[in-house]
């Protein structure tokens, strides 16, 4: 029998913690016994707070718990908080808890980018959980904060990682197509959005580039050192219900051999898949040949949501091109939370 360890999340009753209320009931030793949401949902049952969305029912083990703050003295208890705050709010919240000695996992924006911070996607650097080694020192907190990626740069970087050695000498140029669920469900309008296409997100641009050289980086020593990716994005809002899509073109005048790309991609294996962890997928990256794939309709949901798909990968003009696909919520944020915690537990910080 596996001890369970006692989970809180805040921001429960959004999207992305509606998610990861359905995949933590589940879970074969991740607990939720605390719930979070707005000051004036505290003292009610989570079924009477929330407006689920999320297919089928709300978890029968979840539906009775009681709405609590987001205090340090709510949640002094549990082994571990996920959040699944708004970027606004997340900063001084998940701060208060830090100092007090929880482990916080993050996907909000806030500290992504600070040297100190794990920005973890686990199958691309999950060694870089190396720097919680060193964090509290540093910083003087009695806690650990672990932060996960915008949810794009998630997506784009597992096939970026395997193609490091040819991206690093390369200019990038990233457009992607991202659905509406990426700005939270009241994030757009339907007269906005409905047979519209939306070419700027605002921040999006400048945070996927930025986050897929951290990503990417290399740890040594008490720090990681960037990659050299020398990255253009534009951002596009798209339609499309669930699943961020990216057309990623690298302009290389390395020889490329489209199969043996293919092979580093269906090769791709890291800590999850080799330590078989819950959540992780057994091939973290699908590659599809069909010319017309992939597709959000057919596509998003592979391996639970946990796995990119990758297709349309040709090589002409010193251009590299894929067509990368990934589930924004789950990859992206509710599933990538919980294998970053399952990661941790691996390797002794939980």
């Amino acid at each position: 029998m596996v001890d369970k360890i006692k989970v809180s999340l805040l921001g429960s009753t959004g999207m992305v913690g509606q998610k990861m209320v359905k995949l933590l009931s589940k879970h074969p030793y991740l607990e939720l016994v605390k719930v979070s949401a707005s000051p004036s949902k505290i003292g009610k049952k989570y079924k009477d707070s929330v407006k689920w969305i999320e297919p089928g029912d709300i978890p029968e083990n979840v539906k009775d718990l009681p709405i609590v703050s987001t205090n340090y003295e709510d949640h002094k208890d549990v082994d571990i908080v996920l959040s699944a705050l708004p970027n606004e709010l997340a900063e001084s919240i998940e701060l208060e808890l830090v100092k007090n000695g929880k482990i916080v996992v993050s996907n909000a924006s806030p500290f992504r980018m600070d040297p100190d911070v794990p920005l973890i996607n686990p199958e691309v650097n999950w060694e870089h959980l190396e720097l919680l080694k060193v964090q509290q020192k540093k910083k003087g907190w009695k806690g650990l904060l672990v932060k996960n990626p915008n949810c794009t740069a998630a997506i784009m970087s597992m096939p970026i990682k395997p193609l490091l050695d040819i991206a690093e000498k390369s200019k990038i140029l990233i457009t992607t197509l991202q659905a509406v669920s990426g700005a939270g469900y009241n994030g757009i309008s339907f007269m906005a959005i409905e047979g519209n296409i939306i070419p700027y997100i605002k921040g999006e641009e400048d945070k996927i580039a930025k986050e897929l050289t951290k990503l990417n980086g290399k740890f040594e020593g008490q720090q990681i050192i960037p990659a050299r990716l020398d990255t253009s994005v534009t951002s596009i809002r798209v339609p499309t219900r669930v699943g961020h899509m990216g057309v990623i073109n690298i302009i290389t005048n390395e020889k490329v051999n489209i199969e043996e790309i293919k092979q580093r991609f269906r090769n791709f294996k890291s800590l999850p898949q080799i330590k078989n962890l819950s959540t992780a997928p057994k091939s973290p990256i699908i590659v599809r040949d069909e010319e017309d794939r992939p597709q959000p309709m057919l596509d998003v949901s592979a391996e639970n949501g946990m796995a990119i798909t990758v297709g349309r990968i040709r090589h002409e003009n010193n251009v590299l091109r894929l067509i990368v696909l990934g589930d924004n919520l789950v990859r992206g944020a509710a599933g990538i939370t919980i294998l970053t915690v399952e990661v941790m537990k691996e390797l002794g910080y939980i």
